[in-house]
């Protein structure tokens, strides 16, 4: 099959998803008003509180969004035959994920744009907010410790790219500092600050950076944990700062990079008539994950994934400047998460491999699919870089730097929500200091999943990424779970149909229960005495969540109304930046 030819058909479905399934949610679900004053305008704080133009915005909740998951699980997951991973991530997200980012982003912004975690307890019970909150700090402790073990082995592997991810944390600082002084559009500035980027990755390749040597020196056994203990330094300082002046400029520069990435993606396939190699379903070994459930496991970011819950309700409510950009930040930004997604599966069966046999060598089984995923995506990308012209080395550290900035700012996001959810847990224990203290409850933040990713054992990817990376996927999709949860009770509480977001979650559910109870089998024969605990206690969650889903629905159809009363702030809006 002709890459260039599923790459046409999935854009126009995702096309249509957005101009007419997004336009019926805000519409007949969701409801927007043009009208109704946002919390960053009602809150602004200078902050977090930013009204914020849409598109920069945008660039924000994608890039924070995006990291290496829609790319690492769809490349795996092409291991089961590009069709089923490829017609998930078509269906999920336009169906699924564009649900839940779209409405997650509402709820939140209706209810001041407080987390999900605290939405659950408003929305569904007090119960279901200790629920989440707990579900929530073992997601996000995973992410945090798992991107910066990614990115200190790309780091490693690609020493090209140190100097252009570096240089843009300057270069993202000014642009910042620019844009808030002058009040003038991030448009140019930003795109200038693209063109920097890339400038830089000749210069990256010229001098490529490696600290072995330091590494060395200092009693590393690996490299790679110097690299990870500079990242959570790094991360400590990014999410104190307010969001204006890095995290901003700097997401919408990596925003630039998507399209940037799908153009070469797409000119690639075009240019070098690159053929998908893998089969449409693989005849996978025996003893192999069945598709079912464990595809929709897999992929997550990319068709969908409860993260996105919590940086929807997290920073991207606290900057929305109205209402109605709600349908182009949240469903625009799972339509960019599945394209990510097509690219990856695009890369991973058509560009790294130019025969079957080639594209067999590197799938034999599914844990050399999954050791060998961000390689593949990296090196099917560098290929069709090199159809458009651009030298396979020079393509190479690009494919590395688009990876890097988009895991490197769900690092910078995923460490500024956990400080959100530890002040939070303070708020609830009672505990003052902590829901106060930014610096205590950022250390703590910091602190736990730096200790996680430096965890020895586990072989080369380390005790986290190679163990307790497992349970990643299930908890992942129960957070999206619950978060489908609110936001079917909150619409049938506004007399409107539900039905739109009960399918997601009652399929959703159901494949997450599923491959719990397969994975507790698995670990308990295979003498796996952490990881089938912690399944067993994440399967006992699932099933919490359903009957507090359940309860909270009946309720809320006994008490359907048809107003949104309460939730309008009368204050004055100010300008976006």
């Amino acid at each position: 099959m002709p890459a260039v030819v599923v790459a046409a058909v999935v854009g126009v479905l995702f096309f249509l998803g957005y101009r007419y399934y997004s336009s019926y949610l805000a519409r007949k679900v969701y409801v927007l008003d043009p009208a109704f004053v946002t919390p960053a305008h009602e809150f602004n704080d200078g902050n977090d509180f930013v009204p914020t133009n849409k598109h920069v915005l945008f660039g924000h909740h994608f890039t924070s969004v995006a990291g290496a998951a829609p790319i690492v699980g769809p490349a795996i997951a092409v291991f089961w035959g590009w069709g089923p991973a490829l017609t998930w991530i078509v269906l999920g997200t336009i169906f699924a994920a564009g649900v839940h980012d779209f409405g997650s982003l509402v709820v939140s912004v209706r209810h001041k744009a407080r987390s999900i975690g605290t939405l659950a307890g408003e929305v569904v019970n007090g119960r279901a907010r200790g629920l989440f909150l707990a579900i929530i700090f073992f997601l996000l402790t995973l992410v945090n410790a798992v991107f910066a073990v990614v990115i200190g082995n790309l780091f490693v592997n690609n020493p090209g790219a140190v100097i252009p991810i570096v240089v843009e944390i300057p270069v993202a600082m000014l642009i910042g500092q620019y844009i808030y002084k002058t009040r003038s559009s991030a448009l140019i500035p930003s795109i200038v600050g693209v063109l920097l980027l890339y400038a830089l990755i000749l210069v990256g390749n010229a001098v490529p950076v490696s600290l072995d040597g330091l590494a060395e020196t200092l009693g590393f056994e690996q490299t790679r944990n110097l690299w990870v203990i500079l990242l959570f330094v790094y991360t400590w300082v990014a999410s104190r700062i307010p969001v204006w002046v890095l995290l901003q400029p700097r997401d919408y520069i990596n925003s630039h990079q998507l399209f940037i990435a799908l153009g070469v993606i797409s000119l690639g396939v075009i240019i070098g008539l690159n053929t998908i190699q893998a089969p449409l379903v693989n005849d996978v070994p025996e003893g192999s994950p069945s598709f079912f459930p464990f595809l929709f496991i897999t992929i997550a970011c990319g068709a969908i994934s409860g993260f996105h819950s919590l940086v929807a309700s997290g920073t991207t409510s606290k900057q929305l400047d109205r209402e109605t950009d709600a349908r182009y930040v949240g469903y625009m930004g799972a339509v960019g998460e599945g394209s990510l997604a097509t690219g990856a599966v695009l890369a991973a069966t058509a560009g790294v491999a130019a025969s079957q046999a080639e594209w067999q060598a590197l799938y034999p089984d599914f844990a050399t699919a999954s050791g060998g995923a961000t390689g593949n995506f990296v090196d099917g990308v560098a290929v069709f870089a090199n159809n458009i012209g651009i030298p396979l080395d020079i393509a190479t550290i690009f494919a590395a730097v688009v990876v890097i900035s988009f895991a490197a700012t769900t690092m910078d996001t995923g460490v500024r929500l956990q400080r959100y959810v530890v002040q939070e847990i303070g708020e609830l224990t009672g505990i003052r200091v902590l829901a106060r203290n930014l610096s205590l409850a950022t250390t703590i933040a910091v602190v736990i999943p730096l200790a996680m990713a430096l965890l020895p054992g586990g072989g080369e990817a380390g005790y986290t990424f190679g163990v307790l990376w497992q349970l990643f996927g299930t908890t992942n999709q129960l957070t999206a779970g619950l978060a489908l949860a609110v936001i079917a009770v909150w619409v049938t509480r506004r007399g409107r149909s539900p039905v739109v977001v009960l399918i997601p979650l009652v399929f959703l559910l159901a494949m997450t229960s599923w491959a719990l109870l397969v994975n507790l089998r698995n670990f308990v024969r295979d003498d796996q005495w952490v990881l089938a605990p912690l399944d067993a206690v994440i399967f006992l969650l699932a099933l919490w969540l359903i009957v507090e889903a359940a309860l909270a629905l009946r309720g809320a159809f006994r008490d359907r109304t048809t107003t949104d009363a309460g939730e309008r702030p009368a204050v004055a809006r100010d300008e976006p930046r």
